[in-house]
């Protein structure tokens, strides 16, 4: 096989992968939608490690250059799929949502701790 029909049975391959993906996206109802995205997040994660493994190996400037970008949008889209789930999972925590990370305290510093005087009867 000619390198002409490689890349036309690999365009053919990703059209049809794109009608497929429009056809079962649109079929999910919304409640669902969160959960998938979180499972195919995962199986992305992979596919990010096998674009890297193959952008080590390109032989020409064009291809790395496409596989840096493949890797920083699969990248992006981990970590974008990595918050849409720990969003998801914070609702289901108790006492509502709780965020990754403490709020930065609005004042701009830390209180500092009030002293408290040692309970009657005893000294320190």
């Amino acid at each position: 096989m000619s390198t002409q029909d490689l890349v036309l049975i690999g365009f053919f391959i990703f059209v049809v992968a794109v009608f497929l993906g429009l056809e079962l996206i649109t079929k999910v109802p919304s409640l669902l939608h969160t959960p998938l995205m979180s499972g195919t997040n995962f199986i992305h994660g992979i596919v990010v490690i096998g674009a890297i493994t193959i952008a080590a190996t390109v032989q020409n400037v064009l291809a790395g250059v496409i596989a840096v970008i493949a890797v920083f949008l699969g990248t992006l889209n981990v970590v974008g799929g990595w918050v849409v789930t720990d969003r998801m999972l914070g609702m289901f925590r108790s006492g509502g949502r709780q965020p990754a990370r403490p709020a930065a305290d609005p004042a701009g510093a830390a209180a500092a701790p009030a002293a408290t005087a040692p309970p009657e009867g005893k000294s320190s």
